[in-house]
């Protein structure tokens, strides 16, 4: 697994044996679905960044590779995920290589696997994985599952945001308990509880509408 990160993260990895008390095995990062504006932690730049970078990276990708890979990228914070198939380990590099220059990426998290690609069945169920890993975030409480994306690739879950260690934690917690999970992938950007709170006060702001009489 190849990783290119800037020096504020730091990203560990380390991977649980798959028969833990039917937990699904665990590859645990601390760096660095879609979420409404109005609660994304990221900034309203960064969201247009990285729907930059996935449109470019995307663009990029089928031009120098064609129809012989198939690679999704998810950006968050500039922060780049590469999730699919290719034949083969220079397809793999050349992937990176290519996400990696695009304009804002900031760092990037290679998981391409070199394999043929997925069934029908698996992506429909990779889809309905996602599904419910969204609903338990929802459902648990002191959770603000707004700030997680998403993305889940063989049974295998990708959580991204920017989350302090406790949501970090909890979310990994929870997601390792759905049913169908293979293994949970943390692609996160830890925040302090400072900053935490400096958004949650920023967030909770009362939005004003002017009625007024001009």
């Amino acid at each position: 697994m190849t990783r290119k990160l800037p020096l504020r993260s730091i990203l560990a990895v380390a991977t649980l044996a798959s028969g833990l008390s039917a937990c699904a095995p665990l590859v645990v990062g601390g760096a660095v679905g879609t979420v409404m504006v109005a609660s994304d932690r990221r900034t309203s730049g960064a969201q247009l960044e990285d729907q930059g970078i996935e449109l470019r990276s995307a663009s990029h990708l089928r031009e120098q590779l064609g129809t012989r890979a198939r690679i999704s990228v998810t950006s968050y914070n500039r922060r780049a995920l590469l999730t699919g198939e290719v034949a083969n380990a220079r397809d793999k590099a050349l992937a990176e290589q290519i996400v990696s220059q695009v304009d804002n990426v900031t760092g990037l998290v290679n998981e391409l696997d070199i394999t043929a690609s997925p069934s029908l069945t698996q992506q429909a169920n990779d889809t309905l994985i996602t599904g419910k890993v969204k609903a338990a975030l929802v459902d648990t409480k002191d959770l603000s599952a707004s700030a997680f994306k998403v993305v889940t690739e063989r049974g295998t879950v990708y959580l991204m945001g920017r989350v302090s260690q406790h949501e970090a934690d909890k979310a990994t917690e929870v997601t390792r308990s759905v049913s169908g999970v293979a293994r949970v992938v943390r692609v996160l950007e830890i925040i302090s509880n400072d900053e935490l709170r400096r958004i949650q006060a920023g967030n909770n702001t009362a939005p004003v509408e002017d009625r007024s009489a001009k």
